[in-house]
């Protein structure tokens, strides 16, 4: 089968390489820095962005937040099933 990610350089706007699910955390960085974040469940999500700001977002199930992060925060998030959208 012919991959047509290989020895492209993948830009910032996706898509997404990979899927990785996250586990909120109030201190760790998620393992890549996310092009965006994927939520399965309603709530609120508490993330890092890839500039460093703090930001908390109200979010309906199944959505996409377009945006880079870094760390999603376990104190304040309620949403759950939530992914990291990952180039590598």
């Amino acid at each position: 089968m012919t991959n047509p990610f290989a020895g492209r350089t993948l830009p910032l706007s996706g898509p997404a390489r990979d899927l990785l699910p996250v586990t909120p955390h109030d201190t760790a960085l998620l393992a890549h820095t996310a092009i965006g974040l994927y939520c399965e469940t309603a709530g609120t999500i508490v993330f890092e962005t890839a500039a460093g700001a703090v930001r908390t977002v109200a979010v309906g199930a199944l959505t996409i937040l377009p945006v880079g992060a870094r760390r999603v925060l376990a104190t304040g998030t309620t949403a759950t099933g939530i992914h990291a959208l990952v180039l590598s």
